[in-house]
């Protein structure tokens, strides 16, 4: 079979409109930078060959707020909720194997991973990065926060190199300081799925035929559907959620690990 035989028919696109967009109006042109051209040409890819799905979830996180600020006292380290999520999603991959995997380059074989390493998606002057925190699993919540915030601001004035951003084996892209209230990320290849969190907000929950006010925050899981299906992507994100619904409750203050969930 020949290659171009090969390749499977929905990647025989038909080619880029040309237009000279001066002819409707004043334009100016800027080239991209070197990161978004790169970045681009691996998201470009991973849409097209990774059938996505994505899950929409909420955790309660009602009181994550006071959790941090005295963990932020006691370590002398800033809490970002961000910390917190690695470890939840270390939590996750432990109890849902599946998702801490890789296809291989034959797309047959499902490589399953005995590590935890997870990427973390930094907004940049100049595109977009996802430096990847190693053995999350056997460090503590202050620790990852104390690392991320140094990565994130090596990324954003030197940049990182390669190996900075390689072998994770799940992404976290947090909108959460800007907004939103939902969104599809888009698979960080050769990885199996990408949890996107938005801002968290205040809703009414019936507790024992009482209305109380809750934080929930947005969750929302892509996940590669040749290997993941609906029921193992919402199972991974109660699991998520309960991590965090468990730290929020004051459990795991120590920073040493994310209660069983």
């Amino acid at each position: 079979m020949s290659e171009e035989a090969a390749k499977p028919a929905g990647l025989n696109l038909a080619p880029w409109p040309a237009v000279d967009f001066a002819a409707f109006g004043p334009v100016e042109t800027k080239p991209l930078s070197r990161i978004q051209v790169l970045v681009g040409s691996f998201l470009a890819r991973n849409w097209v060959m990774i059938p996505h799905v994505t899950h929409h979830e909420e955790a309660d996180i009602t009181g994550l707020d006071a959790v941090r600020a005295q963990l932020s006292e006691r370590t002398g380290v800033k809490m970002t909720p961000l910390a917190f999520m690695v470890k939840a999603a270390v939590a996750a991959l432990q109890a849902h194997p599946q998702f801490n995997a890789s296809l291989d380059a034959t797309g047959r074989n499902l490589v399953r991973k005995k590590y935890f390493h997870i990427g973390i998606a930094v907004d940049t002057p100049g595109g977009l990065l996802v430096p990847v925190i190693r053995e999350a699993d056997r460090k503590t919540v202050a620790e990852i926060a104390a690392e991320i915030a140094a990565v994130s601001a090596q990324a954003r004035s030197k940049g990182l190199p390669l190996d900075r951003m390689s072998g994770g084996c799940f992404t976290l892209s947090s909108l959460g300081s800007i907004g939103g209230t939902a969104f599809t990320p888009i698979i960080n290849a050769p990885e199996l799925a990408v949890m996107g969190i938005t801002r968290a907000f205040q809703k009414p929950v019936n507790a024992d035929g009482a209305l109380v006010w809750r934080t929930m925050l947005p969750l929302s899981l892509s996940y590669d559907h040749r290997v993941i299906n609906g029921a193992d992507a919402a199972r991974f994100c109660l699991t998520f959620g309960n991590a965090l619904t468990a730290f929020a409750r004051g459990a795991g203050q120590t920073g040493s690990a994310v209660p069983a969930c």
